[in-house]
C-alpha cells in the first residue's frame, strides 16, 4: 500500500479475473434481456441470476443501501439508475453497470447499447464512448502517469463533440469496489499517480451529448443530465503487472480490441 493505493499480487489479480468474467456474463445476460416492453427491473433480474448461479456476491446490492445488483440507466439517466418499473422502448439508450465479488476480490464493468434501432446521433454517442474507454485502456499499457489515460479518453470525446460527466470518475478496485486512485476522464492539473505494477483500475468514461452538468433525482441515486440530453457509460476493470496489462472483466483480456490498437494483453 502506498498513498492509499492497494497493490495486488498476480495471484490476487487472477481471482479478480474470475470475478470479472462473471460480471461479463451478467452484463451479457442483462443486454440479452433488454427489449421493447421489458422493465429495467427485468434487466436487473437477468444479471442477478448469473451472479447468484455462479456463487458470487453482488457488490452493488446493499452498497450504501442500493437495492439492486446493477444500475440500469436509460437515455437522460447517465449513471446509477435504480432498476424498477420503467419500460424500455424502441430507440432507448441503455447503460448497465454491475459487479461481483469472488473470495473478497471485486470486478466492475458497464456497457451501453440501444433498444432496437438507434438514431445516427445516438449510435455515434455509444460508439465514441466505447472507443474512449478502449483508448484509455490502450494508453494504460505504456502510461507513465494516470493523466496519460485521462488524456486519451478526453481526446476521443473531444473529437466526437461529447462532454464528460463532471465529477464522476474511474477508480482503483480490489478488496473494495471503489479505491484510490481516481481515474479522470479528462486532463486535470496537478501531480498524478505513477502507473505501477500491482495497480488494478476501473476505467469508465461517462460521456454526454449536451453539457457535462448533471443533477441527482429524488431517489438520491440516479444521475441525469442537467439539460435532458442522452449519455453513455462504458467500463472495464484492468490489471497492470510486470509483463503488461489484462482486462479483468473480459474473458479474452481485451485481446480482440487491444491488438487493433497496438497492444497485446498479457494474463497475470
Amino acid at each position: 500500500m502506498a498513498r492509499g493505493i492497494e497493490y495486488k499480487t498476480r495471484e490476487q489479480m487472477r481471482v479478480m479475473a474470475r470475478a470479472g468474467v462473471i460480471v461479463e456474463r451478467a452484463l451479457a445476460a442483462a443486454r440479452a434481456a433488454a427489449a421493447p416492453g421489458v422493465t429495467t427491473r427485468d434487466v436487473d433480474a437477468a444479471a442477478r441470476e448469473v451472479i447468484e448461479s455462479a456463487g458470487a456476491t453482488s457488490n452493488f446490492l446493499g452498497y450504501h443501501g442500493f437495492p439492486a445488483v446493477s444500475c440500469v440507466s436509460v437515455n437522460e439517466e447517465i449513471v446509477h439508475g435504480i432498476p424498477g418499473d420503467r419500460v424500455l422502448r424502441e430507440g432507448d439508450v441503455v447503460s448497465v453497470d454491475c459487479g461481483a465479488i469472488v473470495e473478497g476480490w471485486h470486478g466492475d464493468s458497464a456497457v451501453t447499447f440501444g433498444i432496437g434501432e438507434l438514431s445516427d446521433r445516438d449510435k455515434r454517442l455509444v460508439d465514441a464512448t466505447r472507443r474512449s474507454m478502449w483508448a484509455g485502456i490502450a494508453a494504460l499499457a505504456t502510461a507513465q502517469r494516470l493523466d496519460d489515460v485521462s488524456a486519451a479518453i478526453e481526446d476521443v470525446a473531444d473529437a466526437a463533440g461529447l462532454y464528460p460527466l463532471e465529477g464522476y470518475v474511474g477508480h482503483g478496485i480490489g478488496t473494495a469496489m471503489h479505491q484510490a486512485p481516481d481515474v479522470m476522464n479528462y486532463r486535470t492539473r496537478g501531480r498524478h499517480p505513477r502507473v505501477k505494477a500491482g495497480m488494478c483500475l476501473a476505467i469508465e468514461p461517462m460521456l454526454v451529448l449536451g453539457t457535462g452538468d448533471s443533477r441527482v433525482l429524488e431517489d438520491d441515486w440516479t444521475i441525469v443530465s442537467a439539460d435532458g440530453s442522452r449519455g453513455a457509460h462504458w467500463e472495464h476493470s484492468i490489471a497492470v503487472h510486470d509483463d503488461g496489462i489484462w482486462v479483468l472483466t473480459a474473458s479474452d483480456g481485451g485481446r480482440e480490441v487491444l491488438t487493433g490498437l497496438g497492444v497485446t494483453p498479457v494474463a497475470p
